[in-house]
């Protein structure tokens, strides 16, 4: 399966912590993030993945070098001006569809993953994505607040708003939501997905920039295009700032996150 490894963020909001160093490298339990994912998704069989970059790109480049030392080949895709999120498989759209791929997986490089990526590509199946999502009251975390989504008992989800649902702005149940702890939704988007290959003809093309969360979802949601969740066993941890980056050391340094 190809992989896109998001990383072309521009770092601002850590960059008290890191001098404006690239969010991908900061190390987390001294091991860089990006050099993490790599790592896990090598574990998980995954033999290529393209890397996308823009702030600080060559750091990032030299850094990581052909992916070899992670046990798999990277390749890399610059920006200027930087795409999104969906902007950037967009631009490697024909990379991605190499060898006629049915599905691709989407990474946010700046996130530490501690889950069985396997179990999540095996259960994309009915649907034209598959969005890894976590409790937060049941799974570690930093307080990063993800898209909130909501979820039928199929697992089909219902309702996406990004950066936190407010429940006064229409968020509202639909169905049977296992485990809902309110009416917000418990669930958070992991932001690791399986995807269609036929999803990349809903982006715009560049120059055009694009995001998952903010434009694609929901436009795939209005159309009633199924979109299913995947309840991870593990952990996501998020460290878009400081406070949330020394939630996720503390972590590891208690022994919680391995």
């Amino acid at each position: 399966m190809n992989c896109l490894v998001l990383a072309a963020g521009k770092s601002t909001r850590l960059a008290a912590l890191t001098g404006g160093a690239p969010k991908p490298l900061t190390p987390v339990a001294g091991v860089p993030v990006l050099h993490r994912n790599l790592r896990w998704l090598a574990g998980a069989g995954i033999s290529e993945a393209y890397v996308n970059l823009y702030h600080r790109g060559a750091e990032i480049k030299a850094s990581v070098g052909d992916g070899s030392a992670f046990g798999l080949r990277v390749h890399w895709s610059e920006e200027d001006p930087i795409l999104g999120t969906a902007g950037a498989a967009k631009n490697l759209e024909q990379q991605l569809r190499a060898g006629g791929a049915k599905q691709f997986l989407v990474v946010y490089g700046d996130n530490v993953f501690g889950f069985d990526l396997r179990t999540l590509i095996d259960a994309h199946r009915n649907a034209a994505l598959t969005m890894a999502v976590f409790d937060p009251a049941r799974s570690l975390n930093t307080g990063i607040a993800g898209g909130r989504v909501l979820a039928d008992g199929s697992g089909r989800i219902t309702h996406f708003t990004e950066g936190g649902a407010d429940c006064s702005a229409g968020f509202q149940p639909a169905g049977d939501v296992s485990g809902r702890q309110d009416a917000c939704g418990t669930y958070v988007n992991a932001a690791c997905y399986v995807c269609n290959i036929e999803l990349l003809d809903q982006i715009p093309a560049p120059p055009q920039a694009s995001d998952w969360a903010r434009d694609i979802f929901p436009a795939l949601l209005a159309l009633g295009v199924p979109l299913r969740a995947h309840v991870i066993e593990g952990f996501c941890l998020g460290i878009d700032t400081p406070e949330s980056y020394h939630i996720a050391e503390a972590l590891f340094r208690e022994g919680k996150a391995l």
